[in-house]
């Protein structure tokens, strides 16, 4: 019997089901310690879901080579999003990040620009390893020289906004993917020389010439460095009452709707902590039980494809996803820097969501190559 066109492995649909109840159940245990406009957040999010699995399966009927094919107009897109939101966006928590849509709500470009940098690099990467089976050193140069290039455009639009999150899942997606593409390991370990090199002036100017790194990089990124890197000395209420509201949950959690302490962007970046409070140890583990198969299922469905272009893009997914993860909860509980990333799949957010469950089509694609057969 031929699979349906639109057949996808239950082992990745089933946690995607789940996710969107988990994410809808603790948006809506916020509502009584948000305001009133944003008690139908849970609704919203319902919705933001219902778009994102018709999008999932309408990119099924699309098929992944389609937007390989388009990569490099998608990615112009996105860089010009990054440019207009600069001049066009709305400053929120001082930052210009956002469009504002009329009766829709913010829309994010960084978020989306993830999705069109795994595409890309996608694309990008294969063309050159069928153009060379067997590079010279001066080609791979070129070849990553070029790469720097499609890299740092948004990376530089994205800080200016600024999103420092974003930029940092940018870095991560080109190492990832040009490490699964091949390139010689000797540039990776050039790059993180030449990293720990810049890495050690820029860290001596802040420490032991704070006016002249003022004058070169601005108050505002001084201060921004100043929040990141003193994280663990600070006690704003953030962290703090995120972490006492987990902290005394206890095993089984406050119950259902009974988020006991507000704490600001509960609902999207300190999304974890609502679970943990509402229910309890045993519910932040399930949770992150839940996580690990979904991941070790995408790190599965590698090996089901032989299309290069879908290897290369999985694991730049992969490596969104199990960054933003292990950031997003750490960071919650006070083991990593609060860096504005977002739980994937639980958070509240359209653009997030949206941007999540393009990769999650991208992915479907690849689960149905490996079903339509047939038996």
């Amino acid at each position: 019997m031929t699979k349906s066109k639109f057949a996808v492995e239950k082992s990745i649909l089933i946690p995607i089901i789940l996710f969107g109840i988990i994410s809808i159940i603790s948006i809506f245990c916020t509502q009584n310690l948000l305001p009133s406009e944003y008690h139908n957040l849970w609704i919203k999010q319902i919705i933001w879901y219902v778009i994102g699995f018709i999008i999932a399966y309408a990119m099924m009927g699309i098929g992944n080579k389609f937007l390989y094919h388009n990569a490099y107009i998608f990615y112009a897109i996105g860089v010009l999003m990054l440019v207009l939101v600069l001049f066009l966006g709305i400053d929120v928590n001082n930052a210009r990040c956002w469009f504002k849509i009329p009766f829709i709500g913010t829309f994010q470009p960084s978020e989306f620009m993830k999705v069109f940098l795994i595409i890309t690099l996608a694309r990008f990467i294969n063309d050159f390893n069928e153009t060379y089976s067997n590079p010279e050193i001066m080609d791979e140069f070129k070849f990553l020289i070029k790469v720097m290039i499609l890299v740092f455009i948004p990376s530089i639009l994205t800080f200016i906004e600024p999103d420092t999150g974003a930029v940092i899942i940018y870095l991560i997606i080109t190492l990832v993917m040009l490490f699964i593409g091949g390139i010689r390991k000797r540039w990776f370990v050039i790059t993180f020389f030449v990293v720990f090199l810049l890495a050690g002036t820029f860290f001596s100017l802040y420490f032991l010439k704070q006016d002249l790194f003022i004058s070169i990089f601005g108050n505002s990124f001084f201060y921004r460095m100043d929040r990141i890197l003193n994280w663990s000395n600070t006690s704003g209420l953030q962290l703090t009452n995120s972490m006492m509201a987990v902290g005394s949950a206890g095993l089984l959690g406050h119950g259902f709707n009974k988020t006991p302490i507000y704490f600001p962007e509960m609902q999207t970046d300190f999304i974890f902590a609502v679970i943990a409070s509402n229910f309890g140890f045993v519910g932040a583990i399930l949770l992150i039980i839940l996580i690990i198969f979904f991941n070790i299922n995408l790190i599965l469905s590698v090996n089901k494809t032989t299309n290069m272009y879908d290897k290369y893009a999985i694991g730049g997914i992969i490596a969104v996803l199990l960054f933003q993860q292990i950031q997003n909860i750490s960071m919650t509980i006070g083991l990593l820097p609060i860096m504005g990333i977002t739980l994937p799949f639980i958070s509240y957010g359209g653009s997030s969501l949206l941007s999540y469950m393009i990769l999650l089509g991208i992915i479907f694609n690849v689960s149905n190559e490996s079903l339509r057969f047939t038996n």
